[in-house]
Formats: structure tokens, C-alpha cells, sequence
């Protein structure tokens, strides 16, 4: 059955008008640039499976990148990501090859690239492998981000989160979205103490991760970035064209989350507060993480808690099992 939602386009266009970078503009110039990088600022990639790792490449490698990015410039990949996931086997030529173009060495292992790095993208579009291929990278003690999902399932995602303290090695994971200008606003303060939110996300499913893991994560994420940690139950409504999940927070504030598969679909939603309403996206582009990234990296300081994004899991956890239990509330 053919998606619904263009996932690839979506992606590789709004992050392209929103950076101000084009593939098509400016090869000579990546190509062509001095190629030195600073000790410490060197940019391995794992997984040349999804856009991210060509958006991120293009905003790092760009000659006229700000002093925001800090001179890091990524200078190797390991392309290999999902086995079996097609829509990510489809991409990996594609990406793989404009990656290449961007200066960019491409290895053969995971062990290769960590030799010739300071820091880890961890991108690999699926979520499962995330555990394996992070472990060599804690045990080398990089700094490393993980893409979104961090993990295909709650477990996964706590094991992680385990090696990373086992190892004493920085990671976080997050969405873009979190980092979007209306939602920073609202966390900001803009409408004062947030009471409630209504977001909506594309949800297409994954048979391998949990539902809303592989695509609403984008929604939950803006939620939670919104409300806060506290959720205390979770109920779920869901057909074939879309989910309403809804959050309850210890306090009695409600948050809730339509995930569409049918149908016009963007990332955004509505925050309520005290003193105001405030828009929450849509999408515009992948600079701000890509920022909070580098300064993830300089620092060691992850911007989203663990705490936070095993809150987020629990969560989708949660709307997994209240499915399966046909809209029973179930507690985190």
C-alpha cells in the first residue's frame, strides 16, 4: 500500500527552504573547500539511510556556515542503516552518493569511522539497530546524538540510556520540532503557564516500532517540549485514518495528540496558557537542532533529559497498550 504522506519530500524540501541551502546550488563550493577541520570538531555519521544525514552534511559543510556551528564539519559516514525497512534501502544510494559529493569519506565500519572522528550522528533510520551501533561509540567515549527514534521500543530506549551511564558518555535524542521557533516561545513564556495543548503529526505505522515511535514522535515530542514532564495516563482512539491520544498530567492539565493517515497532514497544533493561545509550528527547518547539536557537542550539556525522552516512550508506550486494550486508560 502506497503512504499516504510523502514523508522523503516533505523532509528534504521544507529543511532546504528553511536552511536557505540547496543541493543543486553550491557542490563546487562544498567540494572545493579546505577540507582542514579543528581536533574536536570532526563529524562521523552513522546510517546514510534517511535525509537527515544529507541536511545535516549540507548545514555543517556549507563555507558560509555562522560561527553558530562552531567550524564542526562532518568528515565521514558509515552508510549502512536499516536491512530491511525499504523505504530507508530505497534512500541509501541517493543519499549516500550526495553525501560523497559534500567532501564527505565513506567507510566501512562503524570501528573505521570512529578512528577518524571527535563526535557521532547517529542516524540510522531505524530505530532498532540504535542500541548495537551506539555501544562501539559509547565505549569510545564520543559524544554522540541519535536521531529520532532513539529506539524502537521503551526497553530499547532505557537500555540506551543505561549504556550511556554505563560508559559516562553525553547522547540525547530529539525531534526538530521541539526546537521550533513557536514552540521556543511558548516554553519561553509567551502566553505564561502552559495549561493544555492540542498538537497533530503525520502517524504513518512501522510494523517494527512502536506506533507512534516512527513518524508522531514529531507531535508527542512538541507536546511534551510544551507540557512538561508529569504525564500520568494515556487513553487512545484509533482507525485506520488516525489516532487521538490523550494525556493526562498529575496536575489535570490534558494534552492530546491526532496522528493522521488519511488525508492533509503538517506538524503543528495550539498551546493554551494562562495569559494567551499561541500557534505551535509548522515545520520550518532543521537549523535550530542542528545548533542545539553543536552545542551539545562543545559542551557535553544535553539540551532533553533522559528523563524527559523516556517520559516521551512511556507515553507512546502507553498509547500502544491502551490500543490493544480498545481506548482503556492505562497508567505510565
Amino acid at each position: 500500500m502506497k503512504a499516504f504522506y510523502n514523508r522523503r519530500h516533505f523532509i528534504r524540501t521544507t529543511a532546504a527552504a528553511g536552511a536557505g541551502l540547496g543541493l543543486a546550488q553550491g557542490l563546487s563550493a562544498f567540494v572545493s573547500r579546505d577540507t582542514s577541520v579543528a581536533e574536536g570538531r570532526r563529524v562521523g555519521i552513522i546510517g546514510l539511510d534517511t535525509s537527515h544525514s544529507q541536511v545535516f552534511s549540507e548545514m555543517l559543510n556549507d563555507p558560509k556556515a555562522g560561527p553558530e556551528l562552531g567550524g564542526y564539519r562532518v568528515v565521514a559516514a558509515y552508510a549502512q542503516g536499516s536491512k530491511d525497512i525499504p523505504s530507508a534501502l530505497k534512500m541509501k544510494p541517493d543519499i549516500t552518493e550526495a553525501v560523497k559529493k559534500l567532501g564527505v569519506e565513506i567507510v566501512n565500519s562503524i570501528d573505521e569511522l570512529l578512528t577518524k572522528v571527535d563526535v557521532v550522528l547517529l542516524e540510522t533510520n531505524d530505530g532498532r539497530p540504535h542500541l548495537e551501533q551506539a555501544l562501539p561509540v559509547f565505549k569510545a567515549g564520543k559524544r554522540v546524538f541519535i536521531d529520532k527514534p532513539i529506539a524502537a521500543s521503551l526497553a530499547d530506549a532505557k537500555a540506551i540510556f543505561k549504556a550511556a551511564t554505563q560508559y559516562k558518555v553525553p547522547v540525547f535524542t530529539s525531534s526538530a520540532l521541539r526546537f521550533d521557533q513557536n514552540v521556543q516561545q511558548v516554553v519561553a513564556g509567551k502566553i505564561g503557564p502552559v495549561t493544555g495543548a492540542d498538537v497533530y503529526t503525520p502517524a504513518e505505522l512501522e510494523e517494527h516500532h512502536m506506533d507512534l515511535a516512527w513518524y508522531g514522535i514529531h507531535g508527542v515530542e512538541m507536546l511534551f517540549t510544551v507540557m512538561g514532564t508529569g504525564c500520568k495516563s494515556v487513553t487512545r482512539t484509533h482507525t485506520d485514518g488516525v489516532d487521538l491520544v490523550v494525556g493526562v498530567w498529575n496536575d489535570g492539565r490534558v494534552g492530546t495528540v491526532r496522528g493522521i493517515r488519511k488525508g492533509a497532514a503538517n506538524i503543528a497544533g495550539t498551546a493554551f496558557g494562562e495569559k494567551g493561545i499561541a500557534p505551535l509550528g509548522p515545520f520550518q527547518t532543521y537549523k535550530p537542532l542542528v545548533e542545539q547539536i553543536v552545542r551539545f557537542f562543545q559542551t557535553g550539556t544535553p539540551p532533553v533529559s533522559p528523563a524527559e525522552t523516556l517520559e516521551i516512550f512511556a507515553f507512546i508506550d502507553a498509547a500502544d497498550v491502551s490500543r490493544r486494550k480498545n481506548g482503556a486508560s492505562v497508567n505510565l
